[in-house]
């Protein structure tokens, strides 16, 4: 008969040898839950997704459930690091891994892409990702309502375009975007939708939001990533020497910070104005909408680094026009003072935090380059 302690101290252990000592799927520490028919040490949360899958796997926890002899076996002969050398053996260079951070939609079509459709073994190659012509019927958010509408979209590869249309026999498109400038993030907390995706873009030199999704999240997360091979695609048509681990960080812009903040003018006696302010260190700017889901931006502010005179601080300046919150940030630009006012301390600290990140972190070629453009612009 099992010893039920001495199975979980073994369990334990053998949780905190390498590779285990990460969730095999998401990357958390510490997974205290464990697949049986897999091998592999997995997070609480990805073990619900695995619980949704009892053709190929099947979950306990490690320290609440019994474990027979054999099981505890079976799991010292695999683990993380043999498992996963068969699941993620074939993974393209494009594809999205999620993190513990990241979307339910994203981690869960992760799991299923590995076990279920087998997608990385080698068996089971998906030649969808890279077609030259993908095309699907989404949800978008129309510009100026709240209601979505259902419109059709097309990825070509060949051009590096992603077009959408307004009816389903147009033969002219609505847009025409172009990867140079597109950005593809999942934003299923803004947009109220477990599928919700946010794809920007430049348009007449300001940032352009699309707020899509699908029913199906496999749809939807097949689609994220075939938008991710096109950028893939075109990053190595513009940079032929540059290898696959310097291009990956370019494809995805992310947010270092997202969130509501009160405004000012630029003579600082103009009232404050409740705006959403988006950060991002790739492309260092600071854009501002009037809500979290507005097609357009209203404005932005490009970060340079403190060598430059870019520079932030938590104590706006006294005898400023007072707005409702009261936490304020002072950002110097060598061009102007912006005045924030935050409405929590917290929130105070998390943006000076995120502000400081980007200033203190070095510019590249390309950051002078963007740099130089966006003031030419506001000439």
């Amino acid at each position: 008969m099992a010893n039920p302690e001495r199975n979980k101290r073994i369990l334990l252990d053998l949780m905190k040898q390498p590779g285990n000592h990460l969730c095999a799927d998401c990357g958390a520490p510490d997974p205290d839950w464990a697949s049986y028919v897999l091998g592999i040490f997995v997070c609480l949360n990805c073990s619900g997704t695995h619980r949704d899958l009892p053709a190929v796997s099947r979950v306990k926890s490690i320290r609440l459930d019994y474990w027979e002899d054999s099981l505890v076996e079976f799991m010292r002969e695999k683990g993380n690091t043999s498992s996963n050398s068969v699941f993620e053996k074939c993974i393209p260079a494009f594809f999205y891994q999620p993190q513990q951070k990241d979307c339910v939609v994203l981690r869960d079509q992760w799991i299923r892409a590995k076990y279920e459709r087998r997608e990385f073994t080698g068996e089971n190659v998906r030649r969808d990702y890279n077609s030259d012509i993908l095309e699907a019927a989404l949800w978008k958010k129309g510009k100026n309502k709240k209601a979505f509408l259902k419109r059709t979209f097309l990825l070509c590869q060949r051009e590096f375009t992603l077009r959408y249309f307004v009816r389903e026999d147009s033969k002219v498109p609505k847009r025409v975007i172009y990867m140079k400038d597109l950005n593809a993030v999942f934003q299923p907390e803004k947009m109220g939708h477990a599928h919700g995706l946010q794809i920007s873009y430049q348009q007449e030199e300001r940032t352009r939001n699309l707020f899509v999704y699908h029913e199906s999240g496999q749809v939807i997360v097949s689609w994220f990533n075939a938008i991710r091979a096109t950028k893939l695609a075109y990053l190595k048509r513009k940079h032929p020497a540059a290898q696959d681990n310097v291009l990956i960080p370019l494809i995805s812009r992310c947010c270092v910070k997202e969130g509501y903040m009160e405004k000012t003018g630029p003579l600082q006696w103009e009232p404050f104005k409740k705006r959403w302010f988006t950060l991002s260190l790739q492309d260092r700017k600071l854009l501002y909408f009037k809500t979290p889901m507005d097609a357009t931006e209203l404005g932005a502010v490009f970060l340079g680094t403190e060598s430059h005179g870019y520079s932030v601080d938590g104590q706006s300046p006294a005898g400023r026009r007072q707005g409702k919150w009261n936490w304020g940030i002072a950002m110097t630009t060598p061009g102007r003072q912006f005045i924030f006012m935050c409405e929590q301390e917290q929130e105070q600290g998390e943006w000076l935090e995120a502000l400081r990140e980007v200033i203190s972190t070095p510019m590249t070629l390309q950051d002078y380059s963007n740099e130089a453009n966006w003031r030419r612009r506001r000439k």
